[in-house]
């Protein structure tokens, strides 16, 4: 096949990797990706395309004679990028701008669910610092307030600091304009955890769960980030999870996109919270998550490009369940000093090539840019996802840092105990 992936993160890469691991089995791919990163470039052909500019990726996917174009961030899929390469009567996996409202808009999130009565948090929506200030009472502490836009995983701020709250709020409401909103929610309490559900419009097929480490610091310190690792499975979970989820959550999500004349083609990303009062919806989201989806990546046996192509074309009621390795994954990132505030950029990135060949060892690449001289330095705040995987969450996490203790990156920080608390069995759940 060819296929073309469009983005240039560490989602991305881990579609990439993915892909061309295929080739190991028998399955060997073209893989092109728009604008992609110096760390696809040792498996796919780069092409300098805006991703945000639909009609250029439509054209490059048919220059390419592209069999299926992967949408991977959320901003191209609020841009509306693969109603355009689907109009082009290209294979397009990604959902349309319409239905990529589930991630763009919080409060339009929160209407479908109501419609399609899954459970989620209460919640106000807010146009004015007024309204933020009553909702913020009503619920009390700890305060939970969501910009409603995209904020490419920074809008959001938990905090028992009411004045913080309201900060948070008003610079929201101010970033956007006459119409702008924000989302004060009931605190979730218990622990979160990602699932992705891959949809075709009208069907629904689970990946494995994973969860995530949202703050900068070791014990959930500091402030909140796009995520400083994941892990997968979650033995803690409880073992009907993701049958809870498909069935009360995403299909009936899906089923209620449908009725609107909106059908979701893409990964239904539900973030969720295992409450003392049951599973709650935290967020969705349009696409694969950043970290979670390069640990989860790493455990499917399925080969990834099949089960796309039939969620582009439909056809995922005929799909078998995808299969999964039994192997434990594990992922750390590596950020750049000042991330999230004020991440420095530019500084020369080593080591890579040396964690790459330890055993159980894979880096993929977020924040990288070539320099000049052809340096690869650092372009972000999350620089490297270094991927580690074991028989085990012991054996993944020493598999991982010890890819991490390659990279010399100046000043750059990390979090040391991410799949820390599962590896000790100290998860507990409300």
């Amino acid at each position: 096949m060819k296929i073309l992936v469009v983005g240039n993160g560490a989602r991305e890469h881990a579609i990439v990797h993915a892909l061309a691991a295929e080739a190991s089995g028998g399955d060997v791919h073209e893989l092109h990706a728009a604008p992609g990163n110096p760390g696809m470039a040792a498996q796919a052909t780069l092409h300098p395309v805006d991703a945000l500019d639909g009609t250029a990726v439509a054209a490059l996917a048919a220059e390419l004679g592209a069999d299926l174009v992967v949408v991977g961030p959320e901003a191209p899929l609020v841009a509306g990028v693969a109603d355009v390469v689907r109009d082009a009567g290209i294979p397009v996996f990604g959902p349309s701008a319409e239905a990529a409202r589930l991630e763009g808009s919080k409060a339009f999130a929160k209407e479908v669910m109501a419609a399609a009565n899954v459970p989620t948090a209460m919640a106000h929506v807010c146009t004015s610092l007024d309204e933020v200030a009553a909702a913020l009472d009503a619920f009390g502490p700890p305060y939970v307030v969501k910009d409603d836009g995209l904020a490419a995983g920074k809008g959001v701020v938990v905090t028992s600091d009411r004045d913080e709250a309201l900060a948070h709020a008003d610079a929201a409401l101010s970033a956007r304009g006459a119409d702008a909103r924000v989302v004060v929610e009931e605190y979730l309490d218990g622990p979160e955890v990602s699932l992705f559900c891959l949809c075709d419009g009208t069907t629904v097929s689970p990946m494995v769960p994973a969860q995530d480490f949202k703050r900068a610091l070791d014990g959930g310190e500091g402030p909140n980030t796009g995520g400083m690792g994941a892990y997968t499975p979650l033995d803690w979970a409880p073992s009907g999870l993701v049958g809870e989820v498909v069935d009360r959550i995403a299909q009936p999500t899906v089923d209620e996109m449908v009725r609107r004349g909106t059908p979701f083609v893409g990964v239904l990303y539900v973030g969720l919270a295992l409450t003392s009062r049951g599973t709650r919806v935290v967020e969705f989201n349009a696409r694969f998550g950043d970290p979670e989806i390069q640990a989860v990546l790493a455990r499917l046996t399925t080969p990834l490009s099949g089960v796309l192509l039939a969620a582009a074309r439909g056809e995922l009621a005929d799909f078998p369940p995808l299969v999964w390795s039994d192997d434990a994954v594990v992922n750390v990132v590596v950020a750049s000093t000042g991330y999230p505030e004020a991440p420095r950029t530019g500084d020369p990135i080593a080591g890579v090539e040396a964690a790459e060949v330890l055993d159980a060892v894979h880096v993929l690449h977020a924040g990288t840019a070539r320099s000049d001289d052809g340096t690869l330095v650092s372009a972000g705040g999350r620089v490297l996802s270094v991927v580690g995987r074991g028989k085990d969450l012991a054996a993944a996490r020493a598999a991982a840092y010890a890819g991490v203790a390659e990279v010399d990156l100046a000043d750059s920080h990390h979090r040391t105990d991410i799949a820390l608390a599962a590896e000790r069995g100290e998860v507990q759940l409300p």
